[in-house]
């Protein structure tokens, strides 16, 4: 039989309490020799990772023992985010109230304090993000360029993804990459993850050389990194 690539699956975290549905995403990798779970923030669904020859009953029944911390680990995560007018969206770790306006034009921009989108309503969402996008992009570019001349190194480009787990990536060519949801986190947090990818170009590596390059840069090395790991879940529930 196939494996789903989702469903949900009726899981008790309590013998005493009626189950309750979990959403599953099923993966299946070549590199894995175990069966794993992980809570994916951005899915709202806990990802079980299957090694090739390992058949979905096994996963099942590695759900079912771990079925208390899975469903609480759900229950957890923060509530979604849809980027929809009369909700609110974090800008540099501010929140910037949504407005609709479908009489204008220009796609989504900010106007008093608020991310204005017009048109029609159903296109409100994809013009947020696309704003969004090209506003992380700006302000990635904007922390980099002096990173970049202080260090003695140029990205060979710089591209935005949307990593569920990794907010920024140095490739071996020297294309930078990162999350755009960092233009949603305060400033100092986003400048932290682009001189962190700025400095592999000097070191690949993790070494004290590298760690002395980045805290010469950013002395809030270790606050940014702290805020990442407390509210970086949340920012992968908006949209």
């Amino acid at each position: 039989m196939p494996l789903p690539e989702s469903e949900t699956i009726a899981l008790r975290r309590d013998p005493l309490l009626p189950p309750e549905p979990c959403p599953v995403r099923w993966r299946r990798s070549a590199r894995a020799q175990n069966v794993w779970l992980h809570i994916c923030p951005a899915e709202g669904a806990v990802v079980v990772t299957l090694p090739q020859r390992v058949g979905r009953n096994q996963g099942l029944a590695l759900l079912t023992e771990h079925a208390g911390w899975v469903m609480q680990r759900l229950a957890a995560l923060a509530p979604e985010r849809p980027l929809t007018p009369g909700s609110s969206v974090p800008l540099g770790g501010v929140e910037h109230p949504i407005r609709h306006d479908p009489g204008r034009r220009g796609g989504a921009f900010l106007e008093g304090g608020a991310i204005v989108a017009t048109g029609q309503a159903e296109f409100v969402p994809r013009r947020v993000r696309d704003f969004l996008r090209a506003e992380a992009l700006r302000r990635i570019w904007a922390s980099a360029r002096p990173h970049a001349e202080a260090l003695g190194v140029a990205p060979r480009a710089i591209r935005l993804k949307d990593t569920k787990s990794r907010w920024g990536s140095c490739a071996p060519d020297r294309t930078l990459a990162f999350s755009w949801r960092l233009v949603m986190a305060p400033g100092w947090v986003l400048d932290y993850v682009v001189a962190h990818e700025l400095a592999h170009l000097r070191e690949m590596n993790h070494s004290p050389r590298f760690w002395a390059l980045v805290e010469a840069r950013t002395p809030h090395r270790k606050a940014a990194t702290q805020w990442l790991r407390r509210h970086g879940p949340s920012l992968l529930r908006v949209g």
